[in-house]
């Protein structure tokens, strides 16, 4: 089998499906799957030269829209080379030129009746959630989605051949923002990362190279981008009111502090000395420094307003590490039943409630929490079963 895989970027710092490539790409090569990757990217973009696996650049993209002029005549050359076409993400020219690329590859195939074309599937990655047509601070982007999806996206969604889904509750929530919404299949494959790499010294020495104030200090570990829906003003916000000389200190790690959004959450941190102290922002983490922080921390949290998987979640969840979430992280239910972390609503008020409840616990219950953590990473998220589950789901919907 060969996949072609279609999204807007692979740069690292955008999270979310470019990283759920990277982990799920090499596990499906083991299982012997062939896999490239074409994007919108400039080119010459650095972070492209890092990866084992085959990228197409065809951009530089262009505008909102993200539009890049060479993508269909690209699709167009190449389509007869792949089996099966995953769109990753949605609302961007990307998944419309595929759609329509693959649409005009059946029709001069010769119509729905021959088999020499590829089948395709669409990978939303959370971004059917009905967050972003609920929040109030999103009412002009849920009207610009809603033309949008009647206009174009609709034809990729009920077009594709089915949709893949990480967990059960995207695919449920992703029924319930637009119409006409008639998918041919909801499949639930699952995601999966890689085994993190082995302890260092050199993690640790790496970590506190960018926050040399926690040597040898106890600290709760935030590890995502500084944006709106991540729920970082609330996390800030609660731990304010529930710091004392026995709590740990609060690293917020990631990027976007240099956004409008960014730079009020660094003032609101700033606003206390004792707080201005205590909350550390050492930016986007990666490397050795990145897990020198997984597993030098007491805990990872997260109170997102929406998180479709949560790839730093189920990182923490690997380095043995307890994770404190809110319910709006769509595997809540499956790491509150495995005993593997806290949960709580994604107001300041539940943000506070984690970390209380975290700071109540006894040291063995937060070491056999940590254990728990990880048997759920082993029984649930690791990359090889992931990446098995999807390849047998693909098989099995007759996609060669």
């Amino acid at each position: 089998m060969k996949i072609l895989h279609v999204l807007s970027t692979m740069d690292p710092a955008t999270g979310g499906a470019c990283q759920a490539i990277r982990n799920t790409v090499p596990a499906l090569e083991k299982l012997g799957v062939q896999n490239e990757v074409v994007t919108l990217d400039d080119p010459e973009a650095v972070f492209l030269t890092k990866d084992s696996f085959m990228i197409h650049a065809v951009g530089p993209a262009k505008g909102p829209w993200q539009y890049g002029s060479k993508l269909k005549s690209w699709l167009g050359d190449n389509l007869n080379r792949f089996d099966v076409v995953i769109i990753h993400g949605l609302w961007l020219y990307y998944s419309h030129a595929a759609e329509a690329a693959v649409r005009r590859f059946k029709k001069l195939s010769g119509g729905s009746g021959k088999t020499g074309y590829p089948k395709l599937y669409c990978m939303p990655h959370g971004m059917l959630d009905p967050y972003f047509q609920r929040a109030p601070d999103r009412k002009l982007k849920a009207i610009r989605n809603w033309i949008y999806w009647k206009l174009i996206e609709h034809r990729v969604v009920n077009n594709a051949d089915g949709l893949l889904f990480t967990c059960e509750a995207e695919l449920l929530l992703a029924r319930e923002p637009f119409r006409p919404y008639h998918p041919k299949l909801e499949l639930n494959v699952g995601l999966g990362i890689e085994q993190p790499p082995p302890y260092t010294p050199s993690m640790k020495e790496a970590f506190y190279t960018t926050c040399p104030e926690l040597r040898d200090q106890r600290f709760i570990l935030f590890l995502s981008r500084i944006h709106e829906k991540k729920g970082t003003d609330l996390l800030i916000q609660a731990y304010g009111k529930i710091f004392g000389e026995s709590f740990p200190k609060l690293v917020v790690a990631g990027p976007g502090l240099d956004t409008p959004y960014g730079k009020k959450i660094r003032q609101l941190a700033t606003q206390d000395e004792v707080l201005k102290k205590n909350i550390l922002f050492p930016g986007m983490l990666s490397g050795d420094a990145k897990w020198g922080a997984f597993y030098h921390c007491d805990a990872f949290i997260l109170p997102s307003h929406q998180e479709n998987f949560g790839i730093a979640v189920v990182e923490a969840l690997a380095c043995n590490k307890p994770v404190l979430i809110s319910n709006q992280v769509n595997i809540w239910r499956e790491i509150q039943a495995e005993g593997a972390g806290l949960v709580a609503d994604n107001t300041e008020e539940g943000t506070r409630k984690l970390l209380s409840a975290w700071r109540d616990l006894s040291p063995s219950d937060k070491h056999e929490m940590g254990n728990k953590a990880r048997r759920t990473f082993e029984k649930l998220y690791a990359i090889g079963p992931a990446a098995k589950h999807l390849m047998d789901t693909l098989q099995k919907n007759k996609t060669i």
